[in-house]
């Protein structure tokens, strides 16, 4: 593994090399961290809300506590859903019956939705995102896959007219419509739908998708507005035990996404995802290994914590590139520097001659290099199997 500094300008203009292609198949992954630069809450953020809504009784806040001592918001919506699932008419399970989880859940989602209202968000990031991917005329579609619930996306597309299709096809309680979804083959030039429609998969469910009856059968619908109160919004409803109806959405879109990475040709960019899902973390990693003609490349808002987690994992994924800033000797963005953590080959001391890093000089760089590899200042550990961070 080694860790190159470079010129924001440099990494900018290598990137844009590399999207220049219109036969490539260019895939966006953002997290949490997208929305949460927006000024909307993360995870964390939401499980807080959760915690003080006052739309909540006194008893499911006691509930509420006890949960996430050892699970957070999306484990605990997904628990919810199984006790939903398999508990009849009079069964129970500790402190929870059928009607009673299906109460909690429908006030934790009551929460989560005023907390994500886009209105309350800075849309100019996602204005110029939109206004990207308009002018990207590639032979397949641009996929963004996000894990976010809200609806910044959304806006940003409609406020610049950007065409968008997001598997479902109405606007009063839109359908899920799989057959459309994986439509997309790199060995067609033509397409169901016109590779300028941009595709939106939103992996964890979103504020304005609805659980509603269908008589006796439950599904998915999508509302053209967030869900309402009383409703209940499809908030990573993903477990296997769910029924089929309840689990389309998000199985077909999570395999959509392991299509996108196999495909050839694919540059796959993610931001603001801190690799807290471990089945995306997999098709990601695996992508990396098995697929030579793709890459990815990961966007660190702190990639000193990006390298103490995965450092270790990239050095095998040998199309993988995690690129981050340090600020320069003044601190300011205008001498800031990017930091890319990429695997060699062999121990490439050209390439980590390159650095400018004060405590890396050439003789230490060709020891460590040939030894594991140096991340900035962070050293694996063969002793305790581990990445120490300096």
């Amino acid at each position: 593994m080694s860790a190159i500094t470079r010129d924001p300008e440099a990494v900018a203009t290598e990137l844009a090399g590399k999207l220049s292609a219109r036969t490539r198949h260019v895939s966006v992954l953002l997290g949490a961290g997208a929305s949460r630069s927006a000024g909307l809450p993360d995870l964390h953020g939401l499980q807080d809300v959760v915690k003080k809504s006052n739309r909540l009784t006194e008893a499911q806040q006691k509930q509420v506590a006890e949960l996430f001592k050892t699970k957070n918001l999306e484990e605990v919506l997904s628990y919810l859903r199984r006790l939903i699932a398999i508990l009849g008419d009079g069964q129970s399970l500790g402190d929870f019956n059928g009607a009673s989880a299906t109460e909690l859940q429908t006030a934790m989602t009551s929460a989560i939705i005023p907390a994500l209202d886009y209105k309350a968000g800075n849309l100019e990031p996602f204005r110029h995102f939109a206004s990207w991917v308009s002018g990207a005329y590639y032979r397949l579609p641009v996929e963004i896959f996000t894990i976010n619930y809200d609806l910044l996306l959304e806006v940003g597309f409609e406020e610049l007219a950007v065409p968008y299709f997001d598997g479902f096809v109405g606007t009063i309680a839109g359908q899920f419509r799989p057959e459309l979804v994986d439509t997309i083959d790199p060995t067609e030039q033509t397409h169901v739908l016109p590779s300028t429609f941009v595709r939106l998969w939103k992996l964890h469910g979103s504020v304005n998708w609805e659980e509603i009856t269908d008589g006796t059968r439950r599904k998915i619908v999508r509302r053209g507005v967030a869900a309402t109160d009383g409703a209940t919004a499809a908030i990573y409803p993903s477990d296997e035990k769910y029924d089929q109806s309840r689990r389309v959405p998000f199985v077909v879109l999570m395999d959509r996404f392991r299509r996108a990475l196999a495909a050839p040709e694919t540059v796959t960019l993610v931001a603001g995802y801190s690799f807290g899902d471990q089945d995306l973390n997999e098709m990601l990693f695996d992508a990396a290994r098995a697929h030579p003609r793709s890459e990815t490349v990961v966007f660190c808002f702190k990639i000193r914590r990006f390298a103490r987690r995965l450092g270790r994992r990239c050095l095998s994924a040998r199309r993988l590139q995690a690129v981050g800033a340090i600020p320069g000797d003044e601190g300011t963005a205008r001498r800031c520097q990017c930091v890319i953590l990429e695997p060699l080959a062999a121990c490439d001391t050209s390439a980590v001659r390159q650095s400018p890093l004060s405590w890396m000089n050439h003789s230490q760089a060709s020891h460590r290099c040939g030894r594991d590899g140096y991340i900035l200042s962070v050293r694996w550990d063969p002793l305790s199997k581990s990445l120490k961070v300096r």
